[in-house]
């Protein structure tokens, strides 16, 4: 027995931990069935009874080692006062910028209109499904943060290079640390036992800019998690160095993507590791899905490794696959 907070502290666990990204999601019909009912993804997200209700699903379904909160990473945006809803077929759109309302934002107004989050895990913490499980609360990370509020889009594929020349981005780059530094605290005062940083476009951005970007921003809050006695897992998405990020941002544990070789990340990477597994390879059939995961299980058996995906859980997954997936897993010896 044990949690993942232990097993990044050095305890020895029965088996390999095991969570996914999104695994509350709309490959879940009770999920599903939630979404048809509150077409307001926002105001979905800010019922604490419903996300609460989202959030438990996968637990209820799976063997899994941790819960993560239904919420997403644009409430930062918008606890900063920026207008933020989300498209069906399209994704998240955000509004103009209004920097001097953005900056004028005290401490207590992005706790205010952030608090139905915080009451959310107030009463996850309470259910009794948490038992000997972790409870991840997260953040997105500065760049991929200020990236949607500059973009006012998903960037997808390629960063528009006005983002660089924005007049006021070194103070909405401090703005943008302390609303996570608020958020953070907020959400291990509230429960919380992890925190994951969600570096989405991590991958997009040049080596010349990394250090201003991704490396020190983050460093700062990694820290200032990690001052709150919490670990803190980053998911810096497709960044060209894994290594090089580790080493300065030092997180608690690195969560790795599916586009990298996961034989060089057990090679020069020290730290705890987590994910990796292509989410389509739960699109297979049972004997391919099992046969990749156990590429990953048995690359990573000398070393500490938290069992996810290298991205979320996709829609089209059957549960089915997740379910014999967790217990493959659990299983594995």
């Amino acid at each position: 027995m044990g949690t993942i907070k232990d097993y990044i502290r050095g305890k020895k666990i029965d088996s390999t931990p095991i969570w996914f990204m999104r695994q509350a999601g709309r490959y879940l019909p009770e999920f599903r069935e939630i979404r048809s009912k509150n077409s307001n993804f926002i105001n979905l997200c800010l019922n604490p009874s419903l996300s609460k209700e989202i959030s438990i699903q996968p637990l209820k379904r799976f063997n899994l080692d941790a819960l993560i909160i239904f919420s997403d990473i644009l409430f930062i945006p918008y606890a900063l006062g920026q207008f933020v809803e989300f498209e069906k077929n399209f994704g998240p759109k955000l509004g103009e910028l209004n920097y001097k309302n953005i900056l004028t934002k005290s401490d207590e107004e992005i706790s205010l209109k952030l608090n139905p989050i915080y009451e959310l895990i107030k009463l996850i913490s309470k259910d009794a499904i948490l038992n000997n499980k972790d409870l991840i609360g997260f953040t997105g990370a500065t760049w991929t943060i200020m990236v949607y509020m500059l973009n006012k889009k998903s960037p997808k594929k390629k960063i528009d290079e006005n983002i660089f020349n924005y007049p006021h981005q070194d103070d909405l780059i401090r703005k943008i640390i302390q609303a996570q530094k608020i958020h953070i605290k907020n959400q291990v005062e509230s429960g919380a036992s992890l925190i994951q940083i969600f570096d989405s476009w991590a991958g997009l951005l040049d080596e010349d800019k990394i250090e201003k970007y991704i490396y020190q921003p983050t460093k700062e809050i990694v820290q200032f998690t990690k001052k709150l006695g919490v670990e803190v897992i980053c998911f810096p998405r497709n960044i060209k160095n894994y290594r090089k990020y580790c080493e300065i941002v030092n997180p608690s544990a690195i969560s790795i993507d599916y586009t990298i070789d996961p034989k060089k990340i057990a090679e020069s990477i020290n730290l705890p590791i987590q994910g990796g597994m292509d989410p389509k390879y739960l699109l297979l059939d049972k004997n391919d899905m099992l046969k990749n995961a156990k590429k990953y299980l048995e690359i990573f058996k000398n070393h500490k490794y938290i069992f996810n995906l290298g991205h979320g859980v996709l829609p089209e997954t059957k549960p089915e696959n997740v379910k014999i997936l967790v217990d493959y897993v659990k299983d594995f010896k």
